[in-house]
């Protein structure tokens, strides 16, 4: 029986990695300032509220940027910034907010970030768990002309990259919402219970452009 068991949690294991992307993975290979991923989206009016959620898997022990939204004269409107090993910083109009996070292990992470913009309330999810809540400062809507980049900073609108803080590994689930999402869905889609796709950017309905070499596996 003891055979038996340790043969199926070996088992299970084998295929765990593969199972965290259902669908499309984007495979950023190198560190470069000209392997990105265009997010394509159409919004009308601004966003008063909106949910960013993605799953990401990367070796980097240096700072790097996850997923960048810039609007015509603010750089930084959103960023989400990992600075290994134990802290993030998320931009909210280029306004930095930091957080002190559970140290980087290699492994895939699932990432999301709310914000609202009528209370500045910025919430930051890792793997299903809430960090302390923040407010922001600055309360403006974002958008609707919105530059939405995967794997670089932009330090200009749809521009402005910098290698050493180019992100390197796999990525997908790379979703927004124009509301902030309630804290059981975002648990539910961080361990699978829920499938999810954004109603502003869904990662299934494979809304994006290819920059540079970026490969797109297919699980």
């Amino acid at each position: 029986m003891r055979v038996l068991i340790i043969l199926a949690v070996t088992f299970c294991g084998c295929f765990s990695q593969g199972d965290i992307c259902r669908g499309t993975t984007i495979l950023l290979p190198r560190q470069s300032s000209t392997d990105y991923m265009i997010l394509k989206l159409t919004v009308e009016k601004p966003l008063t509220q909106l949910t960013v959620c993605l799953r990401s898997y990367t070796e980097l022990s240096r700072q790097h940027s996850l997923f960048s939204i810039a609007t015509p004269g603010k750089d930084n409107t959103l960023l989400i910034y990992p600075m290994p090993p134990n802290n993030i910083s998320i931009s909210i109009s280029n306004e930095d907010i930091y957080f002190n996070v559970d140290p980087e292990v290699l492994d895939w992470k699932h990432t999301c970030v709310a914000w609202d913009s009528d209370t500045g309330l910025l919430e930051l999810w890792i793997n299903g768990k809430r960090y302390p809540r923040r407010a922001t400062t600055i309360r403006s809507p974002i958008g609707p002309q919105m530059s939405v980049i995967v794997g670089q900073d932009q330090d200009s609108f749809g521009g402005g990259f910098d290698a050493s803080q180019s992100f390197v590994g796999e990525m997908c689930d790379v979703n927004v919402w124009d509301t902030v999402l309630p804290p059981a869905t975002i648990k539910g889609y961080s361990y699978f219970k829920d499938n999810m796709n954004g109603n502003v950017i869904g990662w299934k309905n494979e809304q994006y452009e290819k920059k540079g070499d970026i490969r797109v596996l297919e699980n």
